[in-house]
């Protein structure tokens, strides 16, 4: 009955806030000594009552809290681009709320709420002066669900395990459609972005605005407990020597704790986790260049990084109307950088750039590839990027960084601001999750912290799983930011892995995964064996897009999305299930249009093309083989 009154309370004294359209709402209140906060959607609960608050090192602003002032609701703007993603021109606007709280000391936290259409953003402000470094040592954020709520996860690795103890990486396959409070079976937590659905309505957890003074969180639920907590990394995840936890002079801003709220279209075409992202930082960026590159060691791996096999390549690059070409592991010591200044010559020559690869590993792991312990300090990076530039090189691969802790994301960051001084793109492989970075960092174009191709071309069992993996990504890990799958092998792969996916469903791919430079898992001979008109079709492919539109889905099991580009449309789907499917579509946005439809053809590995042209009313059907896929480019 207490708790009753103070909901009551609560809503008396206004401390609520709604989105725009009002379908979204967020109450707070006081519960005892806790500050809790909820979440409703269209009047039903999505987020039970969940805790707020922080605990640094010199006082605790998690319990005894209390609500000194509020402010006004105001209405929050933003409109940004982006080089690369779901959309060129992104537009966020949002209620947006303060509220000023104490601890019982008298020390003051303010807890930031913003709300747009498409869900509920909150971080914490210490708006207080110090001399001295603040530490904060704990999170208490959760989020806690309902009962009967269902959960998308992919499990946190262990810290120091996997391959020569590179992990963390994001690496790991997602658990679907599980009952909420499951523990992880790594019982490492689980990574972002989260996605649960509560009372028919679909959430998916991030978090952005990440800077070198935080660390990486994940979230922890490891007691078979609907609630969720923020959690901070193993102590394992440093920069050697360098920090674990949080750390700053105040004032001092947290990252944005982002919900997205809604239904798959709102999660499929979301832009909340870069719009929460910090605005992009002021370079000269018009050396990023999204585009396509090919790369020889997915199929090839590691002895073929030698001069003829990547002239190979660039010509390949220059066939496909492709813009890089990536160099992977060791070619210092099996090309060298004399050897590669001439690569990158030819290359030039053929309007097509080179990206080479490198080993951020200090002594946190014991992955033996070169060029290794190059780039550890801002001394050998301006060295080494400053001799990147004089050869020509557009761009870095970096590898194995295995940790979140605040001086590991100090770490990424400095390589990012040294890059960009150099005009270097950058790509982050073994990595975490990049957090809206890619706004922040123009140069950052892609990212794995994926299972990605490779995976399949490691072992069966990956392959196996491929279909119902890649139906998944664009609702969670591929939902905000750039993701380096290194998709579309479209012939065979070249080890002893039988792909289980269809042609057409790799060629999907190229469309339907977001990423400021796709690594195409094919090779020159691969791309012999497919028809002239798929070779059009991706050397004609768009390098970014101007807009998406969610068609139809299901995490796991169907993933259509349709992305625009000029005047044209391209609408990729593939089916996550080993069984025959007949899609209804409804394609109101180009109803009578006509249209190039690919789908698979009847014999194994292979494609048909067709003209159609979409019904008067914009709905049609499409059949989908057994781990199959399409793609349709609408004039």
């Amino acid at each position: 009955m207490v708790f009753v009154l103070q909901v009551v309370a609560a809503q008396k004294a206004g401390m609520t806030l709604q989105s725009p359209n009002k379908k979204i709402k967020v109450e707070l209140v006081r519960e005892g000594t806790y500050m809790l906060y909820n979440v409703m959607y269209n009047d039903t609960t999505v987020l039970d009552y969940s805790h707020l608050g922080l605990v640094r090192a010199d006082a605790d602003f998690s319990e005894n809290l209390s609500l000194s002032s509020m402010s006004t609701v105001q209405t929050v703007t933003d409109n940004y681009s982006m080089l690369h993603g779901k959309k060129t021109i992104c537009n966020y606007i949002a209620s947006k709320r303060t509220f000023h709280c104490k601890n019982g000391n008298g020390q003051f936290i303010d807890i930031i709420f913003q709300v747009s259409n498409d869900g509920v953003a909150f971080r914490y402000y210490f708006p207080a002066g110090s001399k001295g470094i603040k530490s904060v040592t704990k999170e208490s954020t959760t989020y806690n669900f309902t009962a009967g709520s269902k959960a998308w996860l992919q499990p946190m690795s262990v810290a120091k395990t996997g391959w020569q103890k590179s992990n963390p990486s994001y690496e790991e396959h997602y658990l679907q459609d599980i009952p909420v409070g499951t523990p992880s079976p790594l019982k490492a937590g689980w990574v972002y972005p989260a996605l649960f659905q509560s009372n028919n309505t679909w959430v998916l957890i991030t978090e952005a605005g990440l800077d070198s003074n935080y660390c990486a969180t994940r979230l922890i639920n490891d007691s078979a407990s609907t609630e969720y907590s923020v959690g901070f990394p193993d102590p394992r995840e440093v920069f050697t020597g360098g920090g674990l936890l949080p750390v700053s002079k105040l004032p001092w801003y947290s990252p944005w704790r982002i919900i997205t709220v809604g239904s798959l279209q709102t999660i499929a075409e979301s832009t909340l986790g870069t719009d929460l992202a910090a605005p992009a930082k002021k370079i000269d960026a018009s050396f990023v260049k999204p585009g396509k590159a090919s790369w020889s060691w997915i199929n090839s791996k590691d002895d073929f990084i030698v001069y003829g096999e990547q002239k190979k390549y660039i010509d390949f690059a220059a066939d496909m109307h492709w813009q890089y070409c990536l160099v992977d592991v060791n070619w210092n010591v099996k090309i060298g950088y004399d050897k590669m200044k001439e690569l990158t010559d030819y290359a030039a020559t053929k309007n097509v750039g080179m990206l080479v690869w490198y080993n951020s590993a200090g002594d946190w792991n014991t992955t033996p590839y070169q060029p290794r312990n190059m780039l550890l300090t801002h001394e050998q990076r301006i060295k080494e990027f400053g001799r990147l530039q004089t050869m020509g090189i557009k761009g870095v691969k970096i590898d194995f960084f295995g940790g979140d802790g605040q001086s590991m994301i100090k770490y990424y960051i400095e390589i990012l601001e040294d890059a960009a001084k150099f005009k270097l793109l950058v790509n982050f492989h073994g990595a975490t999750l990049p957090r809206g970075w890619a706004r922040t960092y123009p140069n950052l174009l892609t990212t794995e912290a994926i299972a990605g191709f490779e995976m399949i071309t490691f072992e069966q069992r990956h392959a196996d799983v491929e279909a119902n993996h890649c139906a998944m990504l664009p609702f969670t890990r591929n939902a905000f930011d750039p993701m380096d799958f290194t998709p579309m092998n479209l012939y065979k792969i070249q080890t002893r892995v039988k792909r289980k996916t269809t042609s057409t469903f790799e060629l999907a791919l190229s469309v339907l995964f977001l990423s400021g430079i796709q690594h195409y898992a094919e090779s020159p001979d691969g791309m012999t064996h497919v028809p002239a008109f798929v070779k059009s079709f991706l050397q004609d492919l768009p390098n970014s897009w101007q807009s998406s539109k969610f068609i139809a889905g299901y995490p796991g099991k169907l993933a259509i999305i349709a992305r625009k580009y000029g005047s044209q449309w391209y609408i990729s789907g593939i089916n996550g299930e080993a069984i025959e499917k007949n899609i209804a579509l409804d394609l109101y946005f180009v109803k009578g249009k006509k249209a190039t439809f690919i789908q698979d053809g009847k014999e194994e590995l292979s494609f048909e093309q067709s003209t159609i042209t979409i019904p008067a009313n914009g709905k049609m059907n499409v059949p989908l083989q057994s781990n199959g896929g399409f793609v349709m480019v609408v004039e």
